[in-house]
């Protein structure tokens, strides 16, 4: 009796990790940074025509950081994991920017990529962009509400300069 209990404790203790290790990876998320790995280094974002928005900082706490944005990138109707229309960044010590993450937007919706729905954003908005959908992609700071949540509580705005 002793040795049933064992294995099915065993068999059991397999079974909650595997399902644990499994739940911690998402596709999405894994195309997303493969697709996407180049944009570690800001400069890269710049010289592809992405530029800089404010720091966005959440009310409840947490923050988005700062969106390097594709203008011409936001005129795309169909999402493409390859050309994000924003890529974001965590203001560090002496100006270093990390990535964090990256934004999808469509102005035409309902949006999804890869069977993820957008969420919708009406208007006004702190933005000023019209009514849209985004959805945001957690691919390199870990975002304990999700990887698809807007604000992440482990990204902070306290060391972006005063000129942003």
């Amino acid at each position: 009796m002793k040795t049933l209990a064992w294995a099915v404790g065993l068999v059991s203790l397999f079974a909650v990790g595997g399902a644990t290790a499994g739940a911690a990876v998402n596709p999405l998320v894994e195309q997303v940074r493969a697709a996407n790995g180049r944009f570690k280094d800001v400069k890269v974002a710049v010289a592809e025509g992405y530029a800089p928005i404010p720091c966005t900082s959440g009310i409840d706490g947490g923050a988005m950081g700062v969106h390097y944005v594709n203008p011409a990138y936001l005129k795309d109707e169909t999402p493409d994991v390859k050309r994000p229309q924003a890529v974001m960044y965590e203001p560090g010590p002496g100006g270093k920017m990390s990535l964090v993450a990256v934004e999808y937007i469509s102005f035409k919706g309902p949006a999804s990529l890869s069977g993820h729905l957008f969420a919708f954003n009406g208007a006004p908005n702190r933005y000023g962009l019209n009514p849209f959908y985004e959805l945001h992609v957690w691919a390199w700071k870990p975002n304990p509400k999700g990887a698809f949540a807007d604000m992440n509580p482990n990204v902070s705005c306290a060391h972006m300069g005063h000129g942003m």
